[in-house]
């Protein structure tokens, strides 16, 4: 093969080749000038688009602003009218507080001068009143002058005189109106006691069992007085000795008497008696022994009966030896009345009037069981049977108010409080009730109209009341013939009196009461 036909084949094809890369450059180079072209008139149209929106968005804002800037100077305008219009309110409102103001500083001008003025004719006025005060005064004190010498008196000894009348004309109205106050209240107090005594009374109303010195033992056939008596009376004689009692055997079938005055006793003798005729030994040897067994079990009995006294006053608490010594005024008699007895209902009473007057009915039932515990000792202790039983019971532990109770109740010392006026009464209530005590009326009316003869045959003596079933004389005597001093000594010389010359059970109080009486009345 031809090599150059090769090299010219080989350059032909190359030169083909050459041109056609350019021609497809020169194609490509001209298809981006016209997609460029295209391009770059799409760019232009669009920002001719922008351009125009631009512009009209502007303008929108523009006529936005200019919408804004009126609506704000018409705001504006109107909120400095409404500004404007207020400052021009106040204003006014100064203005015419400015006019007030002055229309005020000058009505106070015009006062301020009123008042001077005023002050002015005051003080011209004070001075003429002074002058005249001087004057007057100046007149006084001569018009004083010629009274003191008219009346020979100096101002003092008048105005002496003066309060003097006048005190005793205060004094006298005072006395007046306490008397009266004093009646009143008496009469009142009158009415609530006789009511509070009254509704007890009818509350407690028991039976009264009374009890003589004597006792009688049924035998059971007349041969047994033969044995009580004994040979040549030694039986009877033993019994006497040993018991303190009197035995008497009379004609009286089937029974004998014992007499004594110490009920305790008799009712040891009584015991003993009944003990030895159920036995039919009887001899002094056995009578000793039945005797002493007969007072070891009436120590029990005693006691066993101010316990059963205790429970009914619904008292308690009360020792053992206390009890003991209660018991025994079972076996003890004032008047014929059981004394024991009478120290419960007096309990009772107590505690009833205690409950209406707002009392401790507990302390006033205490009281008035315990107020004649002193006559259960007085025969072994000397002393009123009061002052006995309140010292007894200080000594056991009973508290104030119960000893100066007991002390009290019959007047012998002052009462601390109620309770012992109201054991004064309770008890006189138990004493005088009807069937209480046994004393035939007519000695015991005898009795008391002796007291008051007694009282009344001394001289001075007006009136005379024995009270208190005869415990109390109060004698009235005349103020103008008795003295203070004398009606001491008259107090002490109707005691002896009475003591020499009438028999009495206890004691009797002696009240002389010297007083005058001034009563007036204003109608």
């Amino acid at each position: 093969m031809n090599p150059w036909i090769t090299v010219t084949d080989a350059t032909v094809c190359l030169l083909f080749g050459l041109g056609g890369v350019l021609g497809g450059y020169a194609l490509r180079g001209l298809i981006g000038r016209w997609q460029a072209d295209a391009i770059e008139k799409k760019a232009q149209l669009k920002l001719e688009e922008l351009d125009v929106e631009v512009k009209s968005r502007l303008k929108e804002a523009d006529i936005q602003a200019r919408a804004e800037v009126v609506s704000a100077r018409e705001e504006f305008e109107k909120s400095t009218k409404t500004r404007r219009r207020e400052l021009q309110d106040i204003d006014d409102r100064l203005t015419v507080r400015e006019e007030n103001m002055d229309k005020k500083a000058a009505l106070l001008d015009k006062k301020e001068q009123t008042v001077a003025q005023k002050q002015e004719d005051v003080l011209n006025k004070s001075e003429i009143v002074r002058q005249k005060l001087l004057e007057l005064d100046k007149c006084l004190h001569e018009a004083e002058m010629r009274l003191q010498k008219l009346a020979s008196m100096t101002m003092e000894s008048a105005k002496r005189e003066v309060y003097q009348r006048a005190e005793q004309e205060v004094k006298s109205e005072a006395g007046n109106l306490i008397r009266r106050r004093l009646d009143e209240a008496k009469e009142t107090a009158d009415r609530e006691a006789a009511r509070i005594v009254s509704m007890a009374i009818q509350r407690y109303a028991i039976a009264h069992a009374s009890e003589t010195v004597t006792v009688t033992v049924p035998l059971p056939n007349d041969d047994v007085k033969g044995y009580i008596i004994g040979r040549e009376g030694r039986n009877i004689r033993a019994l006497e000795a040993i018991t303190g009692i009197n035995v008497l055997v009379d004609d009286t079938p089937e029974a004998v008497v014992i007499s004594g005055f110490d009920p305790l006793r008799r009712e040891i003798a009584r015991q003993s008696l009944e003990a030895l005729i159920a036995d039919g030994r009887i001899h002094p040897a056995r009578i000793e022994e039945v005797v002493q067994s007969v007072t070891r079990n009436m120590d029990k009995t005693v006691l066993e009966a101010g316990e059963v006294a205790a429970y009914e006053a619904k008292v308690q608490g009360i020792p053992t030896m206390v009890l003991q010594t209660m018991g025994r005024l079972k076996f003890r008699t004032s008047f014929s009345q059981n004394v024991l007895r009478h120290c419960v209902e007096t309990a009772h009473l107590m505690g009833m009037m205690a409950s209406e007057l707002g009392a401790d009915p507990v302390i006033a039932r205490r009281i008035g069981f315990f107020h004649d515990i002193g006559k259960a000792i007085d025969h072994d202790v000397e002393g009123t049977h009061a002052a006995i039983g309140a010292d007894f019971l200080k000594r056991h532990g009973e508290g104030d108010i119960v000893v100066n109770g007991v002390a009290a109740h019959h007047g012998d010392i002052p009462s601390d409080g109620i309770y012992g006026v109201l054991c004064a009464a309770a008890d006189a209530i138990s004493s005088s009730r009807p069937g209480a005590r046994n004393e035939n009326m007519d000695l015991y009316v005898q009795r008391l109209a002796k007291l008051e003869a007694i009282a009344n045959s001394f001289p001075g003596v007006q009136k005379t009341f024995a009270i208190q079933a005869g415990r109390e004389v109060r004698v009235i005597v005349n103020p103008g013939e008795v003295s203070d001093t004398d009606a001491m000594v008259l107090a002490r010389d109707i005691g002896q009196h009475i003591t020499a010359h009438l028999q009495f059970p206890g004691q009797i109080r002696i009240v002389v009461i010297r007083e005058t009486r001034c009563v007036e009345y204003a109608k």
